[in-house]
């Protein structure tokens, strides 16, 4: 196993930084926040702006987090994630097909998928899925088309799932107890961390109730 693969099983804190969630938040600044306050994990997640935008956000990421030693992934663009060789990618449902990712990545790179239910995250375990994300757990602004799937699915994964699982949609610091008492020990986290007007002591408090 790789060390990234390792850093991977050992990390509870991943944030998502959402450019349509930042708005006029710097990147970098955010992201420096954020990894300074223990995030173990950063996804670059940009779904509007062209892919020239993009590949700048994501090179001056990488360079940062290159040095702060939290993992990089990037969100559904597979040729930026090689642009910028990224620790890795996230896919959804409807996206590039598994196997071809891993066959243009390679296998020491990290591929995780959402999974809205237990049966697609047994299958993603099945298909060599690094990571995967399960929810919403709950209903959330940034996915506002989605039903949220509860916190049962955190149970059921607990007790089948064997990749690192992470709780995501809608988690905040008043329900993270909620999710743990679930059986859910990582959690990935945009809006409550992106958006708090303190941004370094939200990050530090998420990672702090996780280690608890």
């Amino acid at each position: 196993m790789s060390s990234k693969k390792k850093l991977l099983r050992n990390s509870r804190l991943y944030v998502v930084i959402d450019k349509g969630v930042l708005k006029e938040r710097p990147l970098i600044r955010t992201a420096e926040r954020i990894t300074r306050a223990g995030a173990q994990i950063i996804q670059l997640r940009d779904k509007f702006r062209d892919k020239r935008a993009i590949l700048k956000d994501a090179l001056e990421l990488k360079g940062l987090l290159s040095k702060s030693g939290a993992l990089f992934i990037i969100n559904d663009h597979i040729d930026i994630a090689m642009l910028v060789d990224s620790d890795g990618l996230h896919l959804g449902q409807q996206d590039l097909p598994v196997e071809a990712a891993r066959k243009l990545l390679g296998k020491d790179k990290i591929i995780g998928l959402s999974c809205h239910n237990i049966r697609q995250a047994l299958e993603a375990q099945d298909r060599g899925l690094d990571y995967i994300g399960i929810g919403p757990i709950f209903p959330t602004s940034t996915k506002p088309n989605t039903t949220a799937v509860g916190l049962d699915l955190i149970s059921e994964c607990r007790d089948r799932i064997r990749i690192p699982f992470f709780a995501i949609g809608g988690v905040t610091e008043k329900n993270i107890e909620m999710v743990s008492s679930y059986g859910g020990q990582r959690v990935a986290v945009c809006k409550a961390i992106c958006t708090a007007k303190n941004i370094t002591a939200a990050a530090k408090n998420f990672y702090k109730l996780l280690h608890l």
